[in-house]
């Protein structure tokens, strides 16, 4: 049908905008939420065709034995189809839009003093390694981008010299991505296989925890190689903002614990309750905010209080990512349903290309398009139900790590760029072949792992 190749072709163009968002300067979030709009428009202008090719029995099922017509088709499609993709999606928005306001109070609160404090040192590789642990751990329980733009605020605080500054933010990209694989709550990518039921969080842990710590710290120590033994770091005190209060220690120890321990805490709260993670998510800020105002209700109703604000860059790169996780979904979605998705994978499964081959795919296509979007590409592909697949693991290691291998192949490395105007070419030359030589190091363990373990 032709309107099935205009809608993956859209799928295609968008996908070519976001390889080139450097070079366009087109915001990948707009062309998801604008391509997603376009590719469901199309869909229902010619919903009868696909309906009845795709969902024939569920919408005979809808109409309940009225007559069928285009109206009926329209609503069959707006309610039963296009919402089913929209509560996916907004599973995993509403996760994120919980874990950045939880940055913010933290930030608000100078909670994160305590990294900024670990951090004051003159050496050169244990303020590399620091970084990279610290970004690790935290990028295990936020967004990879988020992480990246808090690491990057902190550390440019403390390096003034500039060629520094690029191996430190490149090692915290690398940590940024490496980190966010490790855990179903790291990344939009192990959020979406978490939200679907087809991984456990504790089984995804451990298939990739040691393969991800050996993509981040090879290249990490070859890194750190080029650094003089003495960083040039300004160890002054940091300015005090004089926009919000300042909280004894055990309140900001508490909140940080109450912030990043809670969202420890919903894997749990999944498995014991079987409700959406958001909602544990919700859960965990809805009491740092209460907290959060007995804690600072001398300044309730001070004017102050309102100019409070985490860094623009922070609150610009989550709204960025909400809405293009929002758009991606919706996207693939309406690519699904015209049966493009399914016929792809038949063909594979018909010449029999094995699932490793697949995953070293991904993690080429990643180096230039996008981790996420990769790999949920990926996932749409394969139609099974298989809890703890290793086809799942595969995809979502060597969607992060294929990343990065160019600055340009995560949402975390174009925040570097834009924040320190790094090159392709140097990235490459200083970074990228360090991190495909740990890749492929992790990936053979991940092999070993699921090959192994999962599959007896």
């Amino acid at each position: 049908m032709g309107i099935t190749f205009v809608i993956v072709g859209i799928l295609l163009l968008a996908y070519i905008l976001i390889a080139t968002e450097n070079v366009t300067n087109v915001n990948r979030a707009a062309v998801m939420i604008f391509a997603c709009t376009v590719g469901w428009v199309l869909y229902i202008g010619y919903g009868s065709d696909f309906v009845m090719n795709q969902h024939s029995q569920e919408y005979f099922t809808f109409l309940q034995g009225s007559a069928t017509s285009s109206v009926r088709v329209k609503e069959f499609i707006a309610n039963q189809l296009l919402l089913k993709y929209v509560g996916r999606a907004s599973e995993i928005v509403l996760f994120l839009l919980a874990t950045h306001t939880i940055v913010e109070i933290l930030d608000n609160n100078e909670c994160f003093e305590f990294i900024r404090q670990m951090l004051r040192t003159r050496s050169s590789q244990k303020m590399l390694w620091l970084l990279g642990i610290v970004t690790l751990v935290i990028s295990a329980n936020l967004d990879n981008l988020t992480t990246t733009v808090m690491m990057l605020v902190i550390m440019r605080k403390l390096v003034p010299n500039r060629r520094q500054r690029l191996i430190y933010g490149s090692a915290i990209v690398v940590a940024a991505n490496c980190g966010g694989a490790m855990t179903v709550i790291g990344s939009p990518a192990g959020l979406l296989l978490w939200n679907k039921g087809l991984l456990t969080a504790s089984d995804f842990f451990l298939m990739m925890f040691i393969p991800c710590l050996l993509a981040w710290a090879i290249p990490t120590w070859w890194m750190g190689r080029e650094l003089p033994s003495h960083v040039e770091a300004d160890l002054g005190m940091l300015a005090y903002r004089g926009d919000d209060s300042r909280l004894q220690v055990w309140q900001r120890v508490l909140m940080l614990c109450l912030g990043i321990g809670g969202l420890w805490f919903v894997p749990t709260f999944h498995n014991i309750t079987k409700l959406s993670p958001f909602l544990g998510a919700l859960c965990v800020l809805g009491l740092l905010w209460v907290v959060n105002e007995i804690f600072n209700h001398k300044l309730m109703d001070m004017d102050s209080m309102s100019d409070r604000r985490v860094p623009r860059s922070l609150y610009y790169g989550g709204n960025q990512l909400i809405f293009y996780v929002l758009g991606m979904l919706l996207l693939l979605g309406v690519v699904v349903e015209t049966g493009a998705v399914g016929d792809v994978w038949n063909f594979l499964q018909a010449n029999a290309v094995p699932e490793w081959l697949l995953a070293v795919t991904a993690g080429v296509v990643s180096s230039v398009l996008d981790n996420f979007a990769t790999a949920a590409s990926f996932f749409a592909l394969n139609p099974s139900t298989e809890i703890n697949a290793p086809y799942w693991a595969m995809i979502s290691y060597m969607s992060a790590v294929g990343g990065n291998v160019l600055i340009i192949g995560s949402i975390a490395g174009i925040a570097l760029m834009r924040t320190e105007k790094i090159h392709i070419g140097w990235y490459f030359m200083h970074v990228g072949w360090k991190a495909m030589v740990g890749a492929a190091v992790g990936f053979g363990v991940l092999l070993l792992i699921v090959l192994t373990c999962w599959r007896n």
